[in-house]
């Protein structure tokens, strides 16, 4: 039987990271900006869209775990005994935290590169006649900084699931006796 600290302390981390997610999944959605040459959405940069499908691939994971999570931390037993849900938690939980990971890397590579050419670019373009505003580039810079954001939610998820990772590790040994290579 395993620690019941542990277990709460997944159920826990497993909340936190839905909620993060679910962040960074509105932030994201929620990202455009509308400049002289029109409207640019989250959809208009690939790694952004990476960002968000990520985020709901991992909210959608952590919805499947959540019920088993609850009944479990609530219970102190396992709502499927033949102890297969112990490793799915454990493999399940490692795969997401990886997905995640190339997520918020994606993300903030993204956000931080365009950040600094974005400017220097927009100098050029003022330099050689084209007519462009200081507020698009005030707007275009605000849009990677929404991208930042999201990204840093997506980071917290992250961090949540490596932690739920770690523990679904513990709750795994101390769960089954002789480990997978029995």
């Amino acid at each position: 039987m395993a620690n019941q600290g542990v277990v709460t302390s997944m159920l826990v981390f497993r909340i936190f990271g839905l909620l993060a997610l679910a962040g960074s999944v509105a932030v994201m959605a929620a990202n455009r900006v509308t400049d002289s040459g029109g409207v640019e959405t989250f959809k208009d940069v690939i790694a952004y869209r990476y960002v968000l499908a990520t985020a709901v691939i991992g909210a959608a994971y952590i919805l499947v775990q959540l019920p088993f999570a609850i009944y479990y931390a609530c219970t102190k037993k396992r709502m499927i005994r033949n102890g297969c849900l112990p490793e799915f938690d454990f493999y399940g939980d490692k795969l997401i935290s990886l997905i995640l990971a190339t997520g918020v890397g994606a993300g903030f590579a993204i956000s931080f590169e365009l950040k600094r050419y974005i400017r220097d670019f927009f100098d050029v373009l003022i330099e050689f006649g084209i007519p462009l505003s200081e507020d698009d580039k005030s707007k275009s810079i605000k849009f990677l900084n929404w991208g930042i954001i999201s990204a840093g939610l997506l980071a917290l998820g992250l961090v949540c699931m490596v932690i739920v990772s770690v523990l679904s590790s513990i709750n795994r040994n101390s769960s089954t006796r002789g480990g997978f290579f029995k």
